[in-house]
């Protein structure tokens, strides 16, 4: 086995991390052998239900499954509790009785904060919604309620849990639009970018020979510069829906990412 096709390892664990349950996303497999460093290109394969749709190119298209598996796919007229029409859109809490609704999966992330879907979101766009949300969707505010709102509670706060962590990680938020595109990456495809390759290996070695937090945390500024300036370029390649440069951002999001967790291990 030669020099490059030792230098891979699987990346999708950082996605697992990042994305948690959102979606089904499938990198490209980077491998990678050294001892030190297998935690740190390692991960195993990340799936969830899902059903696919269609094929092109490179690409594969699947579609879309939002939130708690286990909840109904319903699409809300009125309040199961009282009757009375939603007051607002989406209809995760009634206003008149103030009953927690079931989990409505044709609602995606980006409404259930009252944004658009589009990948560049405002600082301080999703904290006030989220923790809004929280004070009329907590479980711990409907324990002397029936089993079934309950139930809707805690699948309606996991779900905006799972909404909140996703959109406000750049490389999350750009899997989950691409999703929402039908967009996915075939897992076996490989990457052999001699640039990279030449990149990660200088970069494995300088957090390995690093001896203090300072040249840590240096690289790890760097790894910012680089994770901002890709996440750009993927906001810029989604919007003029050229998907397959928009992958090759994710791919190089994802090794970054990889690398500043790495980093944390070690300050």
């Amino acid at each position: 086995m030669n020099r490059t096709e030792k230098l891979w390892k699987p990346l999708s664990g950082v996605v697992r991390r990042a994305l948690r349950t959102t979606c089904r996303f499938e990198l490209s497999n980077y491998n990678y052998t050294s001892t030190s460093w297998n935690r740190f290109l390692n991960s195993s394969s990340f799936s969830r239900p899902y059903e696919r749709c269609r094929s092109s190119a490179n690409l594969t298209f699947w579609s879309e499954t939002f939130c708690s598996e286990s909840a109904e796919r319903v699409h809300n007229v009125t309040c199961w509790n009282c009757n009375a029409m939603p007051e607002t859109s989406p209809f995760l809490f009634c206003e008149s009785c103030r009953s927690v609704q079931p989990v409505d999966q044709s609602v995606n992330y980006f409404q259930i904060f009252g944004l658009g879907k589009k990948y560049e979101i405002e600082d301080g766009s999703l904290e006030g919604k989220y923790k809004d949300w929280q004070k009329k969707l907590h479980p711990d505010l409907v324990h002397s309620k029936s089993e079934r709102e309950k139930e809707y509670a805690a699948e309606q706060s996991a779900c905006v849990i799972e909404a909140y962590r996703t959109l406000r990680n750049p490389l999350s938020r750009a899997i989950y639009i691409m999703r929402l595109e039908g967009v996915d990456v075939n897992e076996e495809e490989t990457v052999s970018e001699p640039e990279l390759l030449n990149e990660i290996m200088e970069i494995r070695e300088a957090v390995e020979d690093a001896t203090d937090s300072q040249a840590l945390n240096q690289i790890k500024s760097t790894m910012q510069e680089k994770l901002m300036h890709w996440s750009n370029s993927f906001a810029n390649a989604f919007q003029n829906h050229k998907f397959d440069d928009a992958l090759i951002c994710i791919r190089r999001m994802t090794y970054y990412s990889r690398v500043n967790e790495e980093i944390a291990k070690k300050l």
